[in-house]
């Protein structure tokens, strides 16, 4: 079992990604990500090796993710738009032995290989005797005319995905293709890891949760078990990194299994994407809160499609949200305004990641999350770790072969999620509604969710307690219409100390992810503080903003 063997079960012809102003074929999308796998063989890149994979969504981004997991490495995606100091924390956390990137990162210097765009190269001078280029290495096609349009040597779309049957099997190694362009991909064990994406976990610094091949498998196949998620004849549109969980095995994972279309959505910009929606004929949306919201608030004829009084949306039959809780007016709003229910779902970096929805229910309740995905077993939990009685809430903890292995190198943050009978402890808090669906109604952990992106407090707060004159600081969640969540920092300074808000949104702006920055400062006296003398976050979210 190999996760890169689902791109090569698509007939050659077909077209697979949208991105760069053009559609590119499955065939194309193998042949570079073969010619990725054949480069890394060259450099001895070898099974369990990790390669990071620092690239914005694009098709380029997919050729890497699929040549390092086909040659048997580990890929480890990481966002493109961190700060240099906190991807190289995560590279020296996961000693790659090659780093794909779309510019210059700073490499430790265990790192043996770096790949970077020929452009890049030529701006690195001296340095430049160490990278190698992009473009070779993956066989993409140069120059490109100014139309967008690949040189000549690219495959062609052919006609589409249009009434075409279904998928095969996600065991079919193969069948239903032309047999051309084979990435042949190594033989791996279910066992045997694919991804590392780094996650806030349930404590401390954020940890690199280890995805097997049938953990992300798994999770594939127990998606298609609800009737009606994606087929082979869909357009789908993501507008959310790549490097995240739900835009890695959901929208990119779930066109791999079926063969549909992805239209890749690489800086959303409200009207701008409407219109690619109904230009490209887009079928399944697959987005976050504050995208929904966003369309839904759009100005009065930004939304209202081509002057014909059709919807922009009229050909999509289904739009689905996940990564963080969907505000029940948003949902509301959207439909009012476009006539497409949005159905809801819930998962978590750990579980591969969906566990639940509400598409295939029948029903669409404010608020619910639907019920468990085929295959996957969910159970709420006391304190103790026993069964709540109905109606009662409790930790939500799932089970199934979409439950991740475990953090990397980090045996006790592993033991504190996992049960020995492979539970996987979520520290969310849920509630089992009267027909059955499940509700996420509290976080038994800190963690903040921006925009669908996990933010660990105790991170923000390094970095800020870093800060000359800074004596503490707490750092929580406040709701915010636009990303769900925005984070707040409450500080102490030190006695006589200047410390000023402009000074801590520079700092944090130069050593953190831009969704991590505080948007909201307050400098108060003292920080309330529980019976051992910890800082009371849940105290601080109480109070007035």
């Amino acid at each position: 079992m190999n996760l890169a063997v689902l791109a090569d079960q698509h007939p050659s012809g077909d077209r697979a990604l949208y991105a760069e102003g053009r559609w590119h074929t499955w065939g194309e999308v193998r042949r570079r990500a073969a010619a990725v796998a054949n480069e890394l063989t060259d450099l001895e890149v070898s099974s369990g090796d990790r390669v990071a994979i620092i690239w914005p969504t694009s098709v380029d981004f997919v050729v890497a993710y699929l040549g390092v997991l086909a040659v048997g490495a580990v890929a480890v995606p990481l966002n493109p738009n961190s700060p240099a100091n906190e991807l190289g924390r995560e590279l020296d956390v996961v000693e790659p032995v090659a780093v794909l990137a779309g510019a210059p990162v700073p490499t430790p210097r265990k790192v043996r290989h770096v790949v970077v765009p020929a452009t890049a190269i030529a701006a690195a001078g001296k340095a430049a005797a160490k990278l190698l280029a992009w473009e070779a290495f993956s066989g993409k096609a140069q120059p490109e005319d100014p139309q967008g349009q690949a040189a000549p040597e690219a495959d062609e779309p052919g006609p589409g995905p249009e009434g075409q049957e279904p998928g095969p099997e996600l065991e079919d190694h193969g069948r239903g293709t032309d047999g051309e362009n084979f990435l042949h991909p190594a033989d791996k064990e279910e066992s045997d890891l694919a991804v590392l994406l780094f996650t806030s976990g349930t404590a401390g610094e954020p940890k690199a949760a280890m995805l097997t091949h049938g953990n992300l498998m798994g999770n594939l196949r127990q998606m298609l078990g609800i009737p009606e998620i994606l087929r082979a004849d869909d357009v789908g549109l993501v507008a959310l990194p790549l490097f995240h969980v739900f835009g890695l095995n959901v929208a990119l994972g779930l066109s791999l299994a079926t063969g549909a279309a992805l239209v890749l959505d690489t800086r959303f910009d409200a009207a701008g994407t409407l219109r690619q929606v109904h230009e490209l004929g887009v079928t399944t949306l697959l987005g976050v809160p504050t995208m929904f919201g966003a369309w839904a608030d759009l100005p009065d004829g930004d939304g209202d499609g081509d002057g014909d009084g059709a919807s922009p949306l009229a050909g999509v039959r289904r739009a689905i949200s996940g990564a963080a809780a969907l505000d029940a007016d948003v949902a509301l709003r959207f439909e009012r305004r476009y006539g497409i229910e949005i159905w809801q779902g819930y998962g978590l970096t750990e579980s591969s990641p969906a566990v639940s929805t509400s598409l295939g229910t029948g029903r669409n309740r404010p608020g619910s999350v639907g019920r468990p995905l085929p295959g996957v077993e969910v159970q709420l939990v006391d304190e103790e770790g026993e069964p709540v009685l109905e109606g009662d809430t409790g930790e939500i903890w799932v089970r199934g072969e979409n439950v991740f292995a475990g953090y990397w190198r980090d045996a006790e943050a592993t033991a504190q999620v996992l049960t020995d009978d492979g539970w996987l402890r979520t520290g969310d808090i849920g509630v089992i509604g009267e027909e059955g669906d499940l509700f996420v109604v509290d976080r038994s952990k800190d963690l903040v969710i921006v925009s669908g992106f996990n933010v660990f407090p105790a991170e923000v707060e390094r970095v800020v307690t870093s800060i000359p004159g800074v004596a503490e600081v707490a750092v929580i969640g406040r709701p915010d219409p636009g990303t769900g969540e925005a984070v707040e920092a409450v500080i102490v300074v030190e006695p006589g100390a200047e410390v000023n808000e402009e000074l801590v949104r520079a700092y944090c702006a130069a050593n953190l992810t831009r969704y991590k920055c505080p948007t909201s400062i307050r400098f108060v006296a003292e920080l309330p503080r529980g019976l051992v003398g910890k800082a009371l976050r849940r105290a601080l979210r109480d109070q007035p903003a």
